[in-house]
């Protein structure tokens, strides 16, 4: 597990394919339906869990609290 760090920001590594890992208010980096094919991320807090299985292999779909909606690809924990 690589651990990079930004400032105050850590980012575990921690994969965001288990639903129990994210709830509301959680800061994630998610994949946007329209930056699939770049792997670009954006982060965000966690308005609304999307996913109702306990995992999926791509990742949680969230929505954000800006609206954005995602699969979350890393947890953020600070």
């Amino acid at each position: 597990m690589e651990i990079i760090t930004t400032g105050t920001l850590i980012f575990n590594g921690m994969e965001g394919t288990r639903r129990d890992d994210i709830r509301p208010g959680t800061n994630v980096m998610v994949e946007l339906t329209e930056d699939k094919r770049t792997g670009r991320l954006t982060g965000g807090k966690v308005l609304e869990v999307l996913t109702t299985a306990p995992m999926h292999p791509h990742g949680i779909k969230v929505r954000l609290e800006n609206g954005l909606i995602g699969r979350v690809k890393q947890i953020i924990t600070i």
